[in-house]
């Protein structure tokens, strides 16, 4: 029996897979983590407790699972577009900056727009400055950490440290890199070297590679570490939506992947790029592939502290919600808990709930949350039609997926129908697929779509309505929740 191991580093647990050759998951692993926010707007792993942690506790577990039957790949995945600052050999010189949750930056977005221009990084880097791209969180760096930027000599992330640390192999994949906006360029499918000298000066940038390609082997210091054999292939890892999308087949031009989680996440696979203002442009997982991404700032984040708010378990708030009509009896959220990333790329937008009465109770508020999640989801996939990039396929994954009503109302809200897989553990099974690709094994067959959730069109009708009011909603709020959020920001602020 063959057998391929698929480890990911998520914000808040990190999640292993075992496989044999025809994609059966034969174990499971699983490591909670936290994340550090030492400051309002900053959060960080610390890349040796956490990302190095988890991925040995999780590869001794499933080592001992394979009972000694010969193991022939590995491949890793993580949160990025991340910054780990690491020395010359490797060691992390501070915690990991996180992706978009990060917002430390703004000044530095502001500066680089001003310097490069906002129109030429989109051209060029294929997506626009926003606290998800690397480069404003590395002049940051250089900034007000310059002691550590001077002995920086490595840029990596969690899937690259990793890598690194199993092979010595200072490597990084072309879709994460090309997330460094705007340090890549995004047709020409290299490091823009001119800016990075100029945002980066001195800095080492990792060799390319695709996330499929094998890049080294398991040294005997990292199998002791791990109990991985030594010599096991190691592939080059991306960035874990990417390996989520991989785990249900979204591989093909016109193919989507919505990632139902503690956020929303939409991957779209295209021929060529397709920038746009409101969205993330960039390489695919595979050579002849692009990317347009979309990612909300919350989306199982809300419905949890509803949850934690109103009491009892999520089946009970799931049930009582289906039997609340479209439209939950005339109530229409704004699901910015956090801020929203694309398309508005807002992060001081807020959370609202319009035509509260008393006669609601928490079966219409959580279905009127599922309901804006859907509403936001709509509107990113209008932006990627907007771009070029209209979905022919949609795929949906995530524990978001179970229970049914949530995919029934993102389903009804954009009139589209989602395949459902077998399986939707994520990001470690498209790991998995990835080491067994490299290893040259068909993966056609991997992970099939068991069932597809349609629309009902007298829903679409009714939710076509709320839609625009939702979108309305935001305009004309907009400057409520900016001086909302600006004395939330002074309340946070440290005294």
């Amino acid at each position: 029996m063959t057998l391929f191991i698929g480890i990911d580093i998520g914000t808040s647990s990190s999640k292993g897979v075992l496989t044999d050759a025809d994609g059966a998951i034969l174990a499971r692993a699983e490591r909670a983590h936290q994340v550090s926010m030492p400051q309002p707007g900053r959060v960080e792993h610390d890349a040796e407790t956490v990302w190095w942690a988890d991925f040995v506790a999780i590869a001794r577990d499933l080592v001992d699972a394979a009972g000694g039957a010969p193991l022939a790949g590995l491949a890793v995945s993580g949160i990025g577009p991340c910054l780990l600052p690491a020395d010359a050999e490797g060691r992390p010189l501070r915690p990991a900056i996180l992706y978009g949750v990060d917002t430390r930056a703004g000044a530095e977005i502001a500066e680089l727009n001003a310097e490069f221009g906002a129109q030429a990084v989109l051209d060029r880097a294929g997506s626009p400055l926003t606290s998800q791209a690397v480069g404003p969180k590395a002049r940051w760096l250089l900034r007000h950490e310059p002691d550590v930027a001077a002995r920086t000599a490595m840029l990596l992330m969690a899937s690259s440290f990793l890598v690194y640390r199993l092979t010595g192999r200072y490597v990084l994949d072309h879709q994460s890199a090309s997330q460094c906006v705007p340090l890549y360029d995004l047709r020409a499918r290299a490091w823009a070297t001119d800016w990075a000298e100029r945002i980066v000066p001195g800095w080492s940038l990792p060799e390319l590679a695709w996330p499929t390609e094998i890049v080294g082997r398991v040294s005997a210091a990292a199998a002791a570490a791990t109990g991985l054999p030594a010599g096991l292939p190691v592939t080059t890892g991306t960035i874990d939506a990417w390996a989520e999308a991989a785990s249900v087949g979204v591989r093909a031009p016109g193919d989507a992947m919505i990632m139902y989680g503690t956020t929303m996440f939409l991957v779209q696979v295209l021929t060529d790029p397709r920038p746009h203002p409101g969205l993330w442009g960039t390489c695919g997982t595979w050579p002849d592939t692009y990317t347009l991404a979309a990612g909300m700032a919350t989306s199982g984040a809300v419905t949890d502290w509803l949850r934690k708010l109103v009491g009892g378990e999520f089946a009970d708030l799931v049930a009582a919600a289906a039997d609340v009509p479209a439209g939950s009896r005339g109530l229409l959220a704004l699901p910015y808990f956090a801020g929203e990333r694309t398309p508005l790329f807002d992060p001081d937008a807020r959370g609202i709930v319009a035509g509260l009465t008393l006669g609601h109770g928490r079966a219409e508020l959580y279905r009127a949350v599922l309901e804006g999640i859907a509403y936001g989801v709509r509107h990113n996939l209008e932006a990627m039609t907007e771009a070029g990039g209209r979905a022919g396929r949609l795929v949906a994954v995530g524990g978001g997926t179970k229970g049914g009503l949530w995919t029934r109302i993102v389903s009804d809200v954009t009139g589209l129908p989602q395949q459902l897989p077998a399986d939707t553990v994520g990001a470690s099974l498209g790991d998995a697929l990835l080491a067994a690709e490299a290893a040259g094994i068909d993966t056609s067959t991997w992970n099939p779509v068991v069932d597809t959730v349609r629309p009902y069109p007298e829903r679409t009708a009714k939710y076509e309505e709320y839609y625009r009011h939702y979108r309305d909603l935001y305009d004309r709020t907009t400057t409520v929740a900016h001086f909302l959020a600006a004395e939330q920001h002074r309340a946070e602020a440290p005294s």
